[in-house]
């Protein structure tokens, strides 16, 4: 069997995020980036399937060369070999063209990816991917079992859980708890530095999307303390100030 894993490289959650050029660029400075939470998760699983049924995973990554590090740590994690489409990810539908263009006639029986970025959190690209290749797509996945050339997969809906059965080729979101994160250990970390990280450049795709600029939330606003026994109080300001009632 083989997989495909699609992982991000996002920023930190406890970075700081700042803006340059009147706003319509990410400032990376000082920024740590990671593999998306989510992608972390769609790979832990993707390796659970190839201890299990010695399957074959590559990680692929739309990104420029500051992105080697994060496919190098997915190959520490355990990995077969990495590939990099050369270009920014500036949109959703550009960056699932460029999936579904390596996917295409590569013979994935699985693709897997996080349920969404952390960055963007659009969560749209794992359906634009199937779309492209004409295989289903589910998301998001908690549970994944292999049985032959079907999938057994468990993914929340609102109000509880839904459970499907699905013929390989299919496009997978992930989430938790689909998988236990798994930690590079030394003999991964020294292993990752000889795997196969493949770079190739991207295909010309015109996504219809145009970057106007970003917009930082606005700051929190001051916190009012009301005495526990002063309930009219408490109501006067959710009425007249909060306006919520």
């Amino acid at each position: 069997m083989k997989i495909l894993v699609c992982i991000t490289h996002v920023p930190d959650t406890t970075s700081k995020i700042n803006f340059t050029d009147s706003n319509t660029k990410f400032d990376t400075t000082g920024v740590q980036f990671i593999i998306g939470p989510y992608d972390d998760y769609a790979l832990a699983r993707a390796i659970e399937l190839k201890e299990t049924s010695g399957a074959t995973v590559t990680v692929l990554n739309v990104g420029l060369a500051d992105t080697e590090p994060t496919l190098r740590k997915a190959l520490a994690i355990g990995a077969d070999d990495a590939i990099r489409v050369n270009a920014e990810p500036t949109d959703s539908f550009f960056v699932a063209a460029q999936i579904a263009e390596l996917a295409k006639g590569a013979g994935y029986d699985l693709i897997l990816m996080g349920r969404e970025s952390i960055d963007y959190n659009s969560g749209v690209v794992h359906g634009i991917v199937a779309e492209l290749l004409g295989i289903p797509s589910i998301s998001p996945v908690m549970k994944l079992d292999i049985d032959g050339t079907k999938a057994k997969l468990a993914r929340e809906i609102e109000g509880g859980k839904e459970y499907l059965e699905v013929s390989l080729p299919f496009v997978a979101g992930c989430q938790e708890p689909i998988a236990e994160w798994k930690i590079p250990n030394m003999r991964g970390i020294m292993s990752a530095r000889t795997k196969p990280l493949k770079v190739v450049e991207p295909k010309t795709v015109d996504s219809g999307v145009k970057l106007q600029k970003f917009e930082l939330p606005p700051p929190k606003g001051s916190v009012k303390m009301i005495p526990a026994d002063n309930v009219g109080e408490l109501v006067n300001l959710l009425k007249n100030e909060a306006k919520v009632l």
